[in-house]
């Protein structure tokens, strides 16, 4: 199913309308269908696609480049049809060697019914991880110069990555998120960022709406403290599918190592699930 352009127009006006709102959102990754279908039913405004959620499912792993265009695209069509909230996908280095490839992603991303979407300098390569700022900074222009040519807004997150991949350098990432900033990125993020203090250091930093990642702070901040740093996006990244992992693990070890079912007590009733999936 293809969302006609009045849908476009509105779930793309309402995404950029939580970034001004008076308090952060959080933003939950449903990793299919049916996550997304639950997190709208409990009453989130927008999602967001996992890219580590989804290559979990397929039995990928994550960060390898082993994931394409086209399956990314794939799954998040499912999720933005699943539900009537705007979705933002993970669109990862764009999945393209060149500017003018990446502004093809962000095309066909709006393609896919998605009003939003991210682009990280990461390279995906072990030994050289993020790319020269230049470079960076060339295919965050070409994603947004296609962004602005869509009849809808479609919200462009520019990501730094030295964090999540050994390179802590908190003024080089504010370096990087000023300059993707100048380049007309609409929020702009670093995932990773160890403390309170980094988190605000580039929420003042910059003028754009900072996207940060729940749980990656020692200690962890909750939405109050992460709003208080100036933060106007809470992603949760892989966590609601390494959450879910978590209990399937559990379980299926509980019944291996003791062979009780004490993990049906703590399983939704078969009947709320069914009833989520009917009113997605």
């Amino acid at each position: 199913m293809r969302l006609s352009e009045s849908e476009l127009r509105s779930r793309g006006a309402a995404f950029r309308e939580l970034h001004d709102g008076p308090e952060p959102f959080v933003i939950p990754n449903p990793w299919n269908a049916g996550t997304a279908r639950i997190l709208a039913g409990l009453g989130f405004p927008a999602l967001a696609t996992t890219s580590a959620g989804l290559a979990v499912s397929l039995g990928l792993p994550d960060g390898a480049n082993l994931l394409d265009r086209a399956t990314v695209l794939a799954n998040a069509h499912e999720i933005v049809t699943a539900t009537p909230l705007p979705v933002s996908a993970d669109l990862e280095s764009g999945f393209a060697e060149t500017p003018e490839g990446v502004a093809g992603t962000v095309r066909a991303a709006a393609d896919a019914g998605l009003v939003g979407g991210s682009i990280e300098d990461a390279t995906g390569l072990p030994g050289d991880p993020v790319r020269p700022l230049a470079e960076a900074v060339d295919r965050v222009t070409a994603a947004v110069e296609a962004a602005r040519g869509l009849p809808f807004p479609f919200t462009v997150t520019a990501r730094a990555e030295n964090f999540l991949y050994g390179r802590p350098d908190l003024d080089d990432t504010i370096r990087r998120l000023q300059a993707y900033e100048e380049a007309g990125a609409d929020v702009l993020y670093a995932p990773g960022l160890p403390s309170a203090d980094a988190v605000r250091a580039v929420c003042t930093s910059v003028g754009r709406p900072v996207n940060a990642l729940a749980g990656s702070q020692q200690p962890a901040l909750d939405v109050a403290a992460l709003a208080a740093c100036g933060v106007r996006r809470i992603s949760l990244g892989s966590t609601l599918a390494r959450a879910a992992l978590g209990g399937f693990v559990r379980a299926a070890r509980e019944v291996l190592d003791h062979g009780t079912f004490g993990f049906v007590a703590q399983a939704p009733p078969y009947g709320d699930v069914n009833q989520w999936m009917t009113h997605g």
